[in-house]
C-alpha cells in the first residue's frame, strides 16, 4: 500500500492563514461595497453646506450626520482610492438616495447640468431675490413673482415647512415668501426650476430654525411675528454691534404700546428703496400693513417680514435682550447707544453728530 502524503503542519497553518485573509479580503469588499450605497431608497432632499476651506475628508462626519453616507469610514476609503478634486463651497440640494460616487459627482459639479454658484446677501428683499434668479438661472422674473401667488403652491409649503404659516397668505401681504428664503451663498443646477430654488433656501432655513424650534413654540411671539421682526432688526441693525439689545427695544415697544417707529417699514410699505429718497410727512402718515410710523400701528408689528434677515437677526429676534430701553442708535463705526427716554436719544444723536460719528448711507 502506499501511504498518504501529509502536508507539513507550517504548510497547513500558511494555507488556513491565506483562506482567512481571502475570506477577510472578500468579506471587506462586500462590506465596502454595501457601505457605498444610498443610505435610503426614499427622496428626501437636504441641505447641505460645503464650508470654504473644506476637503472631502473634512466633511465626512457631517454627510454621516446628515444621514447621507453610511459609514464615514468606507467613504474615506472610497476618497482614498478615487481621489476627487475640486470640491465647491457653497449650498448644496443632496438626497438619502444618492450612492457616495453620486454624492461626490454631484460636489465636484458633475452630476447633472452646470452648477451656478449664487450668493443673496442679508438684508435684501424678495424683489431683489426674484431679480438675481432671474438673472442667474435665466428664469422668468413673472414667472417668480406669479409662483409666490399661487394659494395651492402656498398650501403645498405649509403643509411641508414647519415655520411656514397661514400667516404667510395674508391679502396685505406683498410677497408671501418675503422674509423666509435664507439669504446665503448657493450652487443651483442649471436645470433647477423655480420650485427646487425656493425649496432649496427653505430647506436652508429649516436647517437654521430647527434649533431654535422649541424656544419658538415656547414664544408669546409667532414664528411669522419672529420673522417679521428679525427683518426690522436686520435692515436697522446692520450697522450694529448689538442686534439682541436692538431686538429688546423694539419688543418694549410692543408691549409698552407704542409704534415701532422704524423708517426701514415705511419704505418697505412705500416700495421704496431705502433712502432712495428722503420720506416725507404724507409718507410717515400712510396706511398700510407695513408702515410702522403710522399712530394706527402702535403696538403693531407690521403684516409680514420686509426682508431676508440672517442669522444674527433671527437668533437677536428670537433671544432679544430685555431692557427698558426705548431707543437705540449706532455710529458709523457700528457701537450702539440705548436710551429710556427720547430726550437721552436726541442728546445722543447730537453729540455722535457734533464728534463726527454719525452714520450716513
Amino acid at each position: 500500500m502506499k501511504s498518504k502524503r501529509r502536508l507539513k503542519k507550517p504548510v497547513k497553518i500558511a494555507l488556513i492563514f491565506i483562506l482567512i485573509i481571502f475570506l477577510l479580503l472578500i468579506g471587506f469588499l462586500f462590506t465596502y461595497k454595501f457601505e457605498l450605497k444610498s443610505v435610503s431608497s426614499a427622496y428626501k432632499p437636504i441641505t447641505f453646506e460645503v464650508e470654504k476651506g473644506s476637503t472631502f475628508n473634512s466633511i465626512a462626519h457631517s454627510l454621516k450626520e446628515n444621514n447621507l453616507i453610511k459609514s464615514e469610514f468606507f467613504y474615506k476609503v472610497y476618497v482614498k482610492l478615487n481621489k476627487p478634486t475640486n470640491l465647491q463651497e457653497g449650498i448644496y440640494e443632496l438626497n438619502g438616495n444618492m450612492d457616495v460616487k453620486t454624492l461626490i459627482n454631484t460636489l465636484e459639479g458633475n452630476a447633472k447640468g452646470n452648477l451656478i454658484k449664487v450668493t443673496f446677501k442679508e438684508g435684501i428683499t424678495f424683489e431683489d431675490v426674484a431679480n438675481i434668479i432671474s438673472e442667474k438661472l435665466s428664469i422668468d422674473k413673472n414667472e417668480i413673482l406669479e409662483k409666490v401667488k399661487d394659494e395651492e403652491y402656498l398650501d403645498k409649503l405649509i403643509s411641508k415647512y414647519w415655520f411656514l404659516t397661514d400667516d404667510i397668505k395674508n391679502e396685505e401681504i406683498y410677497y408671501p415668501l418675503e422674509g423666509y428664503l435664507f439669504p446665503d451663498t448657493y450652487q443651483f443646477d442649471e436645470k433647477n426650476d423655480i420650485e427646487d430654488v425656493f425649496d432649496i433656501m427653505l430647506s436652508n432655513m429649516e436647517k437654521k430654525l430647527d434649533k431654535y424650534k422649541k424656544e419658538i413654540k415656547a414664544s408669546e411671539y409667532s414664528i411669522h411675528e419672529m420673522m417679521t421682526m428679525a427683518s426690522i432688526v436686520e435692515k436697522e441693525a446692520s450697522n450694529s454691534d448689538d442686534r439682541a439689545g436692538v431686538a429688546g427695544v423694539f419688543y418694549k415697544r410692543l408691549t409698552s404700546g407704542m409704534s415701532l417707529g422704524s423708517d426701514v417699514t415705511t419704505y418697505y410699505g412705500l416700495k421704496l428703496a431705502l433712502n432712495e429718497r428722503d420720506l416725507t410727512q404724507e409718507d410717515l402718515e400712510s396706511s398700510n400693513g407695513y408702515n410702522t410710523r403710522n399712530s394706527n400701528m402702535a403696538g403693531i408689528l407690521p403684516v409680514g417680514p420686509i426682508c431676508m434677515p440672517g442669522i444674527e437677526s433671527i437668533t437677536a429676534a428670537i433671544e432679544p435682550e430685555e431692557s427698558d430701553n426705548l431707543f437705540f442708535v449706532a455710529d458709523k463705526n457700528g457701537k450702539t447707544y440705548f436710551s429710556k427716554t427720547n430726550a437721552e436719544h436726541l442728546k445722543m444723536v447730537a453729540k455722535l453728530k457734533s464728534d463726527g460719528l454719525w452714520y450716513e448711507y
